[in-house]
């Protein structure tokens, strides 16, 4: 990453995220309030898969042994971060503005010590 780089997100995040959101809701199953929580759940499947890589990257399973690499890691945390992204445009079309303000918040309290 270069230094230009560090700390900002692609130009089209968050028309990314509104395509990836408006793709599913094409093809969604289930709608309404029962979506949402559906889509809530996808997290922790997400999560999940973090850990299996994670497990599978340092060997830990015995009978699996190293079944996984860190850019396995890498890229089921992406797999997380888009899924979050797009849970919380289902959740509210401003999520752009609800993620920055969150995010400034987090950044205020963290780094002003």
């Amino acid at each position: 990453m270069d230094d230009d780089d560090h700390g900002s997100a692609p130009e089209d995040l968050w028309g990314t995220i509104d395509d990836l959101w408006r793709w599913l809701e094409t093809d969604q199953t289930v709608g309404g309030r029962e979506g949402l929580l559906l889509r809530m759940l996808k997290l922790s499947e997400e999560v999940g898969e973090v850990a299996e890589a994670v497990i599978g990257a340092t060997g830990q399973n015995p009978r699996k042994g190293v079944s996984h690499t860190w850019e396995d890691v890498e890229a089921e945390l992406c797999d997380v971060v888009i899924t979050a992204l797009v849970t919380l445009r289902t959740l509210t079309p401003q999520a752009r503005e609800v993620f920055a303000r969150h995010l400034a918040r987090v950044a205020e309290r963290s780094l002003e010590a």
